[in-house]
């Protein structure tokens, strides 16, 4: 009876994901709601408090005004549909498909895989009758933003919001799971947030790097006489082999890269970069586009963080435009998830960059379930989505600003984990006390580009734990007891991909493993790190990256929020040559990573190596 039940259900589902396949070519999505909405009549949203929101941090009830602006509901659509969504995903990706590369619009994807009409306006009036503002219904259909204060929240969906105080910092949060009507059930996901503890940005500061008095010239020298070999943009042309693309016009002219931000910079700091090296004046006041209120300059490792983004994914692809789309964190949600609901919703860009996560508990179920159909409508729409993997190795529910040690197990970021995204983890060079093999010497470097790398440099897991000198090197005193490394290994959430499926290195273990490529993002261990123009944090009064004086400081930063973006302009290059969008290229990574001979070596590492060229 068992098998036959088996097969009476697979038919079923068959059967179903053929309607659903049928609705969405028609635009007509089935009703899921079907009882009267009774608020009497109430289900729990499991899996919806953050960790931190514990009795220990609790100072107390907010105030019943305290607003709760940009509240997102997420949405969702049934198991047939969803099965008919992913189906139609991989289309997307098969060249011997009439739907290969065949991308749609938010509108398109709302009218074909949103919820019914039916459904959506339910769930409004519903939210309008508890007092809420809509402030919109994003056109994919999935998710509602709303506002209203702290006591409209309790009385809809039963989550009080308390006051805790965690290192110093008061956050406010809900101190329970919220409830819903029990008929609105079939179509509602979730709160995407009620809280406002930050998600974590993936940058690891080495230091601020003065230019050395003495050295002939107005020009910062990166290869510096006390062994700092700091990486210019074209020193990434040159280990990778990106001039020979450059050289060819294929420098990502005519693309947009789209980096998710929540504050906002001095726009002199991304012009004084690309003036320094060289770079074409692609950026200006109007690629920060705002999202919203103004935040300002939220703080200066924040922004340090968004100039990096901007600054890297602009020097891997040079002729490329890069918008920093900012929006403001509210009580309840992080300006990040606002940026990149943005992003999606506008189509703004064929690539988008993503450098700040959190672990996959920590996200919570409807977090969770908020990134994963939004980088799932992403890729439908042929937006390639790179997210940064982590600095905390296979750690990601530790912070490494406050913890040398791990406590909390095994995990990784939600925000990297979904299977729509590319999750880039982290390389450094392999090179220590070989320097002189792979940089030139200080004074020879290039005058126009500042190049000192003369050709590709052997590439480790970037770890700058005391592991990285094997357990012996372990001890309580060690200088490197720490666990900042490249991050990785399986989610907790998602099975395994088709398309990771076979690969050699990477376990068999039904779990969807990160990250899928890495890239240099040594933060000075091995004397390597990504140089940052950011006037904050330059010695007065000399601007940074300015030319005029001996005065001159930047900032040398690693970590996969560096890679990130670096990747970003490199997936802007391959769209350019390839004259398309890639939406999901983890098809085609890990295809290549299959080929007999392929010059990388998969493992939970990442597709990491001895790559000759991003060319081949």
């Amino acid at each position: 009876m068992t098998s036959l039940w088996s097969c009476a259900q697979k038919c079923q589902l068959l059967l179903g994901v053929l309607c659903a396949l049928c609705n969405s070519a028609s635009g007509q999505a089935v009703p899921q709601i079907a009882e009267q909405v009774d608020n009497a009549n109430r289900v729990t949203l499991t899996g919806n408090v953050h960790p931190l929101a514990r009795a220990e941090f609790d100072r107390g009830a907010v105030s019943a005004a305290q607003p709760m602006t940009r509240m997102l509901l997420l949405l969702k659509r049934s198991v047939e549909e969803e099965a008919a969504l992913q189906d139609f995903l991989a289309a997307q990706q098969d060249k011997s498909s009439p739907r290969y590369h065949q991308w749609l619009t938010p509108e398109d994807f709302g009218a074909r895989f949103g919820p019914a009409d039916a459904d959506v306006q339910t769930v409004t009036q519903w939210l309008q009758q508890q007092g809420f503002t809509i402030e919109r219904v994003y056109s994919g259909k999935t998710v509602i933003e709303f506002s209203g204060n702290a006591s409209q929240v309790q009385a809809a969906f039963g989550a009080a919001i308390r006051n805790y105080q965690v290192n110093g910092h008061t956050y406010v949060a809900n101190a329970n799971d919220p409830q819903i009507p029990a008929a609105l059930a079939p179509v509602v996901a979730g709160i995407v947030s009620l809280n406002n503890f930050p998600r974590q940005s993936h940058l690891v500061r080495a230091a601020k790097c003065p230019k050395l008095p003495g050295t002939a010239g107005p020009e910062p020298l990166y290869t510096d006489p006390g062994g700092g070999y700091f990486r210019a943009p074209a020193d990434f042309a040159t280990i990778y082999n990106a001039s020979s693309l450059y050289g060819t016009g294929i420098d990502g002219t005519g693309q947009t890269i789209a980096i998710v931000g929540e504050t906002n910079i001095n726009v002199s700091d991304i012009q004084n970069f690309r003036t320094l090296f060289n770079l074409p004046a692609k950026f200006n006041s109007a690629n920060v586009i705002l999202n919203g209120a103004d935040p300002g300059i939220s703080s200066v490792d924040e922004e340090t963080e968004a100039d990096l983004d901007v600054e890297w994914s602009g020097a891997t692809a040079p002729g490329a435009t890069v918008n920093l789309v900012v929006s403001a964190s509210t009580a309840a949600s992080a300006g990040i998830d606002l940026s990149s609901i943005y992003i999606i919703e506008h189509n703004l860009a064929g690539v988008m960059s993503e450098s700040y996560g959190t672990c996959e508990s920590d996200l919570g179920s409807a977090g969770n379930a908020f990134y994963n159909s939004l980088w799932e409508q992403a890729a439908a729409q042929g937006i390639t989505v790179i997210v940064s993997a982590g600095d905390n190795g296979s750690a990601s529910c530790d912070n490494i600003n406050t913890e040398n040690t791990a406590t909390h197990g095994l995990a990784v970021s939600g925000l990297s984990s979904t299977p729509f995204n590319v999750a880039v983890g982290g390389t450094d060079f392999d090179q220590a006390n070989k320097w002189p093999q792979y940089w030139n010497n200080y004074n020879a470097n290039d005058p126009t580009t500042h190049a000192s790398a003369l050709g590709y440099i052997p590439e480790m897991p970037w770890n700058d734990s005391c592991a990285t000198v094997g357990l012996t090197g372990c001890t309580s005193t060690s200088q490197l007891l720490d666990i900042v490394a490249g991050s990785g290994g399986p989610s907790g959430i998602y099975g395994k991909p088709s398309w990771q499926v076979g690969i050699t290195g990477i376990p068999n273990d039904n779990h969807r493993d990160l990250p899928d490529i890495s890239l240099f993002s040594g933060n000075g261990l091995t004397q390597s790190a990504y140089i940052v123009c950011q006037a904050d944090v330059t010695t007065p009064p000399e601007p940074t990256c300015g030319l005029a004086s001996m005065g001159f400081d930047f900032q040398a930063v690693g970590g996969t929020s560096a890679a990130a973006p670096a990747f970003a302009g490199v997936m802007a290059l391959v769209s350019q040559k390839t004259n398309s969008r890639q939406g999901n290229p983890n098809y085609v990574l890990y295809a290549l990573a299959k080929k007999t001979g392929a010059n990388c070596n998969a493992s939970t590492a990442g597709l990491t190596g001895t790559p000759a060229s991003i060319t081949t």
